[in-house]
């Protein structure tokens, strides 16, 4: 019996583990606040963030990833390195 607890427990550390990397490794720039953006986006640090924040406040959701080169700070060599990690829903 211990076992199996242990199994299960085990099971559940493995399950939480592997979505917390998953959420981790995109982020929906329609939806995630400026810490978020931060953290899962390379070469976007809070200020940054707070720029596709209020871009978004401004100006509505973002329909297009290309959209962003529209912020201030945010050029296609941040696109690039960001690829595949960002969303729009």
């Amino acid at each position: 019996m211990k076992n199996l607890f242990k199994s299960v427990i085990l099971a559940f550390s493995v399950l939480a583990a592997s979505f917390t990397w998953a959420s981790a490794s995109e982020v929906n720039i329609n939806t995630a606040d400026a810490v978020t953006i931060a953290e899962v986006l390379t070469g976007i640090g809070e200020a940054k963030a707070k720029a596709i924040i209020a871009y978004r406040d401004e100006h509505g959701d973002f329909t297009s990833i290309e959209q962003l080169l529209e912020v201030k700070g945010i050029g296609e060599g941040t696109l690039s390195k960001n690829e595949g990690k960002i969303l729009i829903k």
